[in-house]
């Protein structure tokens, strides 16, 4: 029960989070692109958290940066969840020569250091959202795809399993209507932290300036805060904490459901459910 209130509460934060991108030109009071005001307005009624050093409401900026942030977080753990189900998938049912091909693309992915290759990937496509998002879900599929690739091996191994093929069952029919049912709660928790990982991995590559240089995320606000000396003048209480508080509020309410998604699994197993 209290892993469930956990987990409601994590999805209540998340969605709040959603909602504010879904609807960030109807939220935000200024577009974050034009100059509104004075550079370097400190917070007041007509720019609650001041302006930047161009006279851009910071504001609107994160408003807008939540939506973007949001958005390679989800699109990253797409791209990582595609590859790594369907090797994991197929390594795991079918064994053999095929296990061993894969698994050895998957170790040659994990050799390869995960920040120094980010980095020079997005320093050749220019640190675009839509590429940030692939190159980020490319990086980080080869974990999540061996331990899809275990838990289909038990499951294959199960003996209803075996009475499902017994009755003449094919492949395409079992996987898809059972091993991959199986696999959705650990798909699922899989996910979840594939997206709290690209959320955090762009708030680095933007920090580092990496990022696109005209797409606002909250990385990218605390990058051009700091490149500003916004820790120098003071600025960096109304400029760097809110978009740091903001990915720590994304990053719990994830770990939350995490958890959440954890503990029902470990139920479920435990009952034999």
């Amino acid at each position: 029960m209290k892993s469930k209130m956990i987990g409601i509460i994590g999805v209540f934060l998340l969605s709040f989070l959603i909602l504010i991108g879904v609807f960030a030109e109807q939220i935000a009071p200024y577009s974050p692109y034009q100059q509104v005001g004075a550079n370097f307005q400190k917070p007041s009624s007509a720019h609650i958290l001041g302006t930047n050093d161009i006279g851009q409401d910071i504001f609107s900026e994160l408003i807008y940066g939540t939506r973007n942030s949001l958005l390679v977080g989800a699109l990253s753990a797409s791209v990582a969840m595609m590859i790594a189900v369907l090797v994991g998938v197929i390594s795991g049912w079918y064994g053999g020569a095929a296990d061993r091909l894969l698994m050895k693309i998957t170790t040659f992915f994990l050799t390869i250091p995960f920040l120094p290759a980010v980095i020079i990937l997005a320093a050749f496509t220019k640190g675009s959202l839509w590429s940030m998002s692939i190159i980020l879900g490319f990086m980080s599929w080869p974990g999540v795809a061996r331990v899809l690739r275990s838990a289909t091996m038990e499951i294959k191994g199960s003996s209803y399993i075996k009475i499902i093929q017994g009755m003449g069952a094919g492949d395409v029919y079992v996987l898809t209507h059972h091993v991959l049912r199986e696999l959705v709660p650990l798909i699922l928790y899989r996910a979840v932290t594939r997206v709290k990982s690209g959320i955090l991995s762009e708030a680095s590559m933007s920090f580092l300036g990496l990022g696109n240089p005209v797409a606002k995320s909250w990385g990218s606000i605390i990058y051009y805060a700091q490149a500003k000396n916004a820790l120098l003048t003071g600025a960096w209480v109304w400029w760097i904490i809110p978009p740091g508080l903001c990915i720590c509020l994304v990053s719990m309410s994830l770990m939350m459901i995490t958890y959440s998604l954890e503990a029902k699994s470990d139920v479920r197993v435990e009952s034999g459910l």
